[in-house]
């Protein structure tokens, strides 16, 4: 099982708390919504994509309160 490193878990969890204030508790985010849209971090990305697709088999977009509530759950 992929663990998130901590900053990467602060990371996703302001930007879920960010959409969801902006756009309510239905919004949908996929793990690119945790990076800018230039390649600055391909390290991150692929620890984010190993566990949103690997590990938990996750859809393309997942609600926001979801994926904040299993990091927080430390899944």
């Amino acid at each position: 099982m992929t663990e998130l490193r901590a900053e990467l878990k602060t990371q996703m969890i302001q930007i879920c708390d960010k959409k969801i204030s902006e756009k309510g508790q239905s919004v949908g985010v996929s793990f690119y919504a945790f990076f800018a849209n230039k390649n600055t971090d391909p390290e991150g990305l692929m620890e984010v994509a190993t566990w949103w697709i690997q590990t938990h088999q996750l859809d393309h977009f997942e609600k926001a309160l979801k994926i904040r509530d299993m990091i927080e759950k430390g899944l």
